[in-house]
């Protein structure tokens, strides 16, 4: 068939599209950690056999992994080619985690399916997984002091992991022996093989239907027509160069800021974007790799142009210049654990405060913009078992020109959720003495900012390490138009009766706790949008009615956010 009718068209895409929601939804409901059962951190996604662009991908999946898993595709089917890895077979599954080659931090797992159609290659399936652990110096991998990557974990080039359908037990037993709580493991594992499997049997139902020759014709319409209209909404966007500017609060060693820096371009058609004046390579683990900062900028800009389909095509009118010399790009050894969940968000608040210029009506505020990446390893006595806890939160949106700010949002760069704290405190010696919304957090604005999450948790037993890499500590997200930053966020050991304030605000690792000690976390509120003098009345006294401020912070809520 060369001639594809709309019905025909539109039902491929659907399909293509379910093939990948069915893999997510395999993926979690198998998984064994809560990061990924219950927090849905993992995304699937289908990619082309020759060069890895993106053909689908779930719509349950993390938009950071979008150009992510797209890249490394890519860098898999080149070591291929150079003989460096060994050619697919039916029933091989990859394994690889190397930042430097398309990935994001070493906790962030892929795996890689081909699926053959009468004996060729048709296409690749690929997940992705936030494994709770993966070696290195801390428990978690988010080792806030790393100065090379081989302290955050291990690095897995491509290899097979599954030969002909086989799991390799060397290889696995090599894995096992670099991280901690190995036995868990082989239950992710599972899972996210299981997951490929199901996108297999759906995706070959397709072409059963329809035959390989029309699924890639099918292909390369969708994406031509994504890509038309994503020109057709860049089109609307004023000529002209925009630039703006985010801040990582530190490297983790290095006490001082990281300046993103962007000029966006907007002519005819397409956007450029231009990294190229951010701050050099950081010594800690805020660099950010070449595949993150793209993924980074894509799904900023799907954010503001939600209705575009989602495929390569989507981001073909878009030209970044690769920001050599620059904390985002990466190369080896620097070390990488805080690009995926904090680097990554100020590149996008970087592109909505460029874009907010251009288009203020579809860009919102500044969002918390950080995972809130907490972990904490130890020894639960009760259960005879060491064990690896991961947790992330939410925080506030920023407001926009229709309403106030989503309070408790997912990070701008996933979907992931925070898993239930009745789950939480099943599996891990934790309790949770609170868990609310950070009233007050918002910024100030003619809608004003959603609110963050406060949240406490004691360890009930045993002793434990507690890491957390996190952002948006030392400034709040921004406001625009007027409106008021949102609140920082806060950190706060209490232990022995004293209260600790880490010295990099957002960031520390290893820091011992025992049984009675609490970690207190108060995530960032979203930026204001436009002068708060023009809030609506009605608003700011309901408000005050419902306790989010006091009278004399209901325009400016700074004095109520501790």
């Amino acid at each position: 068939m060369t001639q594809l009718d709309a019905l025909t068209l539109a039902v491929i895409q659907a399909g293509l599209q379910q093939v990948c929601n069915e893999m997510d939804i395999a993926f979690s409901r198998s998984a064994f950690s809560p990061v990924i059962a219950e927090a849905d951190d993992r995304s699937d996604g289908i990619y082309d056999r020759d060069t890895g662009a993106l053909i689908s991908q779930g719509e349950y999946g993390l938009p950071v992994f979008v150009g992510t898993m797209q890249y490394s595709t890519g860098e898999l089917i080149r070591l291929i080619r150079e003989g460096r890895v060994g050619a697919p077979e039916p029933g091989d599954i990859y394994i690889v985690n190397d930042p430097y080659l398309g990935g994001t931090h070493l906790m962030d797992v892929r795996f890689v399916k081909p699926v053959f159609v009468e004996g060729k290659l048709f296409c690749w399936l690929q997940n992705t997984g936030h494994w709770p652990d993966i070696g290195g110096m801390v428990p978690g991998g988010f080792s806030a002091h790393a100065t090379e990557v081989e302290q955050e974990g291990l690095r897995l080039p491509p290899v097979k992991l599954f030969k002909r359908g086989t799991m390799d037990q060397e290889i696995f037993s090599i894995i096992a022996s670099n991280i901690r709580v190995a036995d868990q493991r082989i239950g992710d594992i599972k899972a996210q093989a299981a997951a490929l499997m199901v996108g297999e049997s759906r995706l070959s139902d397709l072409l059963a239907k329809y035959g390989p020759e029309t699924l890639d014709a099918a292909i390369r319409e969708i994406r031509a027509r994504s890509a038309e209209r994503m020109r057709a909404e860049i089109r609307q966007i004023p000529d002209g160069t925009y630039t703006s500017e985010a801040f990582v609060d530190s490297d983790g060693v290095v006490n001082e800021p990281l300046r993103i820096a962007l000029n966006l371009t907007k002519a005819g058609d397409g956007l450029t974007f231009d990294f190229s004046g951010s701050s050099p390579p950081c010594r800690g683990p805020m660099n950010s790799v070449v595949a993150t900062t793209y993924s980074s900028v894509y799904l900023a800009v799907k954010h503001v142009f939600p209705d575009v389909p989602i495929n390569a095509g989507t981001f073909e009118p878009l030209t970044i210049h690769r920001p050599e010399g620059t904390f985002l790009d990466a190369r080896y050894p620097k070390p990488v654990s805080g690009c995926a969940a904090e680097v990554s968000q100020r590149i996008a608040e970087a592109v909505f405060l460029a874009l907010v210029q251009a288009i203020p009506e579809r860009v919102t505020a500044a969002p918390a913009g950080t995972s809130g990446n907490f972990a904490l390893g130890g020894f639960d006595p009760a259960k005879n078992a060491s064990y690896v806890m991961y947790q992330i939160t939410g925080g506030g949106y920023g407001g926009n020109a229709a309403h106030d700010g989503l309070s408790n949002g997912c990070s701008t760069i996933g979907i992931s959720k925070t898993a239930p704290v009745e789950v939480m405190e099943q599996y891990y010696p934790v309790l949770f003495r609170r868990f609310a919304l950070r009233e007050g957090s918002g910024g100030a604005g003619a809608h004003r900012g959603g609110f963050g999450v406060h949240y406490e948790v004691e360890l009930l037993r045993g002793e434990a390490r507690a890491s957390f890499v996190m952002d948006h500590g030392r400034f709040g997200p921004p406001g625009v138009l007027g409106g008021g930053d949102g609140a920082p966020n806060v950190v706060r050991i209490h232990r022995d009766g004293e209260t600790i304030v880490p010295l990099h605000l957002s960031k520390d690792q290893n820091i011992a706790i025992k049984a009675g000690d609490r970690v207190e976390v108060m995530t960032p509120g979203g930026g204001g949008y436009g002068n708060p003098e023009t809030r609506d009345p009605a608003l700011v006294a309901r408000d005050l009615r419902r306790g989010y401020y006091r009278d004399d912070a209901a325009n400016d809520p700074r004095e109520s956010r501790s």
